[in-house]
């Protein structure tokens, strides 16, 4: 599976590259104006998804990404009839499958269990924000960061409301941990499988090499957020709660648990994600205690539609071939520099988003004379870079959507004042990391 992931606002950059290209490089005249049309659509849509509204009209992401597939089909740049070819079916198999295993948990009292345990194991909103970042670090390593995501952020929302906690910061660190935490390994998350699948590099071999670099990145991320909430991670004690009335349905949360269980094994045994988990959901499915109108009520349907839609407009730019004149615009060899190929990396993932980049980059690293090396800086680096904004990575973005669903708002510019320098810090440790123990 090679779900995309959403670019940044970056694009604009990228728009005035278009007007210093030799005449040689395969624009003609005539195609210029329809290359900067689908730049101009795809950029606006973008900015409009990362400010959340649109002024004087009523409108969120969904409508958002929807209307920019709108204008890409009237001005003719993309066809109406090739836009399911553009959507990653897979991707949005395990969202549903997904939904209806948290819906089961969320019902069957789960997550507040599960709070319940977070809450009495930390006494101070400082030991709270290192075990979740810690915890979600170490299982976005074992299984794909977007997933875990999707099961944790209904978690941290009631865990803090009920603390009386603000959540955005926790919110922040669940987005962050779960990018850095999947840098690890190659099951972490869809690039790093493509990048497993192409240089054929051992799981443990890439995991010895990355692991380090994962687990400074997650004190960075406790220690960035600790520095910008000053106020909420104060050092003070957690008010002692009397335990709540927490209701559980005890069979349901049975099944679900084992079949979470079995989903997660599933995954380690390397069962292609959708299909487990979209059998995982059937199981879930199949019972005579929960109505299917009660678990598809908790749906955030509208998270469905957004990533359709988001798949449609970014693949507009492969489909006008504005990736590939990236690409061809750079002139990219395979004799770089650790520290120019990371920030290249970096970069174009922040352009392109990271699977296209990394997929965009697979020759570059194939020419090198060190590609098991290169290999893992592309890796590093094009993870790391989904920390940069909100749209840096697909992870950000379900954090933000399914947090926006229960009542809470996290804003573009408040996740990229914390993601901005959990990002540049992280890149500079990983590439100092990797130059000293495996750059030649």
């Amino acid at each position: 599976m090679q779900p995309w992931r959403p670019p940044n606002l970056r694009l604009g950059a990228f728009c005035l590259s278009f007007s210093a290209l030799p005449a040689h490089s395969g624009f003609e005249m005539g195609s210029m104006a329809e290359h900067w049309l689908t730049v101009l659509i795809v950029a606006l849509t973008y900015a409009g998804i990362a400010a959340g509204r649109w002024p004087g009209l009523k409108v969120n992401r969904a409508t958002m990404a929807l209307l920019g597939v709108g204008f890409l089909v009237l001005f003719g740049r993309v066809a109406f009839d090739g836009l399911s070819k553009l959507i990653d079916f897979d991707t949005i198999v395990l969202l549903f499958s997904m939904m209806v295993i948290n819906a089961n948990l969320r019902i069957a009292g789960f997550f507040s269990l599960v709070g319940d345990a977070v809450l009495r194991l930390t006494r101070t909103p400082r030991a709270l924000l290192a075990v979740e970042v810690l915890a979600v670090g170490l299982l976005s390593a074992l299984f794909l960061n977007d997933t875990i995501c999707l099961m944790f952020t209904p978690l941290v929302v009631e865990m803090t409301r009920r603390a009386n906690r603000q959540p955005v910061p926790y919110l922040i660190a669940l987005a962050t941990a779960a990018n850095v935490g999947s840098t690890a390994t190659l099951t972490g998350n869809p690039q790093n499988m493509i990048i497993g699948v192409a240089s054929g590099i051992p799981y443990v071999r890439f995991a010895g090499a990355l692991v380090p670099v994962a687990l400074a990145g997650l004190g960075v991320i406790w220690g960035i957020l600790v520095m910008l909430y000053p106020r909420e991670f104060a050092r003070e004690r957690l008010p002692i709660l009397a335990p709540s009335a927490v209701t559980t349905v005890r069979p349901l949360l049975i099944k679900a648990s084992l079949v979470t269980a079995g989903l997660m094994v599933a995954f380690l045994a390397g069962v292609p994600v959708a299909l487990a988990a979209f059998l995982a959901a059937c199981a879930l499915l199949l019972t005579r205690r929960v109505h299917p109108q009660e678990v598809f009520a908790e749906f955030d349907w509208g998270l469905l539609v957004f990533f359709c839609g988001l798949f449609i407009v970014s693949g507009a730019l492969e489909v006008n071939g504005i990736t590939a004149q990236l690409f061809q615009f750079l002139h990219l060899d395979g004799g770089s520099s650790a520290w120019a190929f990371s920030f290249l990396t970096a970069g174009l993932s922040n352009i392109v988003s990271n699977v296209p980049a990394v997929l965009l980059l697979k020759p570059v690293v194939g020419a090198m004379s060190y590609p098991v090396a290169g290999w893992l800086m592309l890796a590093a680096s094009s993870t790391l870079a989904g920390n940069l904004t909100l749209l840096g990575s697909v992870a950000n973005l379900i954090v933000a959507e399914c947090a926006a669903g229960r009542g809470v708002r996290l804003g573009f510019w408040e996740y990229t004042r914390a993601g901005a320098s959990i990002t540049v810090i992280t890149l500079l440790i990983s590439t100092a990391w990797l130059e000293l123990t495996v750059w030649p």
